[in-house]
């Protein structure tokens, strides 16, 4: 919980995916740098690669920290991914922050052509091994996934600690991220939820002799800040819009996640009128509960409110997004209302 006098913190995301130009992108993070966010995560799924997307950035802030929001563990391998953030790092003259997931089934099978196995023990090799060549020693690693001999990086990294974060929901992941990581980076977390999921993070790290204020909790929160009747109505839509994308069509996971907090109603209704292909009706379908709870969506001082109510259930660094679809403008004015300091 923030404690009394101290400025709220709060972090960015941006997606890779669409066909952002790259002006837009520097512009978005360089007014995030001038306003005092703490870091700028960029993701990474069929889009541009992020640690590409990081340098660019890197190269155009002073203070805003450079995170991978995420770098899965299934399409690089633990040694290329210590040198790509060791050069970020570099490059970034201290900055960088790595957050590292398994992403999900259908993802990593069907466009990395990768078998999903072992997810959990997969992610604590990648650590365990990213630390040990980040620190600068020759890494012999023997895991239950990989073998290393003889590895050393061939530069001295700026920092011979990166923080790590990881992005995990499940109950088990959610254990391991208390246990190994230097933060935790989840998404679409339930307000009244986050408490709950947080504790399991809290449980991971006392049973490997740590605390809780040693992982730094960083939810992603969809956010759309209006200013009339119909820029409410349009930040419905696109909320509604991207929650319908991740609820009826990326698998399962979501669609679970949703019902645990209680939407099963309305995640079978969304995944049935997506898997008929009517996306109009998939995102009429997210109630105003869901948005209310699951996203951030209201006038100014709502909206403020709404993110200190995240602040307060236990999120020390919350990260703002935006919908798919979601106009430059839209997205600037939402990150201007929301900005730490005010």
């Amino acid at each position: 919980m923030r404690r009394t006098g101290e400025m709220r913190r709060a972090g960015l995301t941006i997606g890779t995916r669409q066909d952002v130009d790259d002006g837009e992108i520097i512009a978005l993070a360089t007014r995030a740098d001038e306003l005092g966010y703490d870091t700028v995560w960029a993701g990474e799924a069929w889009g541009r690669d992020v640690f590409t997307v990081l340098t660019m950035i890197a190269c155009h802030t002073r203070n805003l920290r450079v995170g991978t929001g995420i770098a899965t563990v299934f399409s690089r391998t633990p040694t290329l991914i210590a040198q790509s953030i060791a050069s970020l790092d570099i490059i970034s003259q201290g900055r960088a922050v790595l957050g590292l997931g398994t992403s999900g089934r259908r993802v990593v099978e069907g466009w990395h052509g990768v078998s999903y196995q072992r997810p959990l023990e997969r992610t604590a090799e990648y650590i365990r091994i990213i630390r040990l060549a980040l620190s600068g020693q020759r890494v012999d690693f023997e895991g239950r996934l990989f073998r290393l001999a003889r590895f050393r990086l061939p530069f001295t990294p700026l920092r011979p600690t990166i923080p790590i974060f990881v992005a995990s929901l499940g109950p088990r992941n959610l254990a391991l991220t208390g246990e190994l990581a230097d933060g935790w980076l989840p998404t679409w977390v339930h307000v009244d939820h986050l408490p709950a999921m947080r504790d399991k993070v809290r449980q991971g790290a006392e049973g490997a002799g740590r605390t809780i204020d040693q992982v730094s909790t960083a939810p992603y929160i969809l956010c759309h800040v209006a200013a009339s009747s119909e820029e409410m109505d349009r930040g419905r839509r696109l909320l509604g819009g991207h929650m319908a994308y991740y609820i009826g069509g990326m698998g399962d996971y979501y669609h679970r996640l949703f019902s645990r907090y209680g939407y099963r109603e309305e995640c079978d209704g969304i995944r049935g009128a997506w898997r008929s292909g009517d996306r109009t009706l998939a995102a009429s379908l997210v109630s105003e509960d869901m948005l209310d709870k699951v996203a951030v969506l209201g006038g100014v001082d709502e909206c403020r409110a709404k993110l200190d109510a995240y602040r307060a259930a236990g999120a020390d660094v919350p990260v703002v997004g935006f919908p798919h679809g979601c106009s430059p403008d839209e997205a600037l004015r939402t990150l201007e209302a929301l900005a730490p300091g005010g």
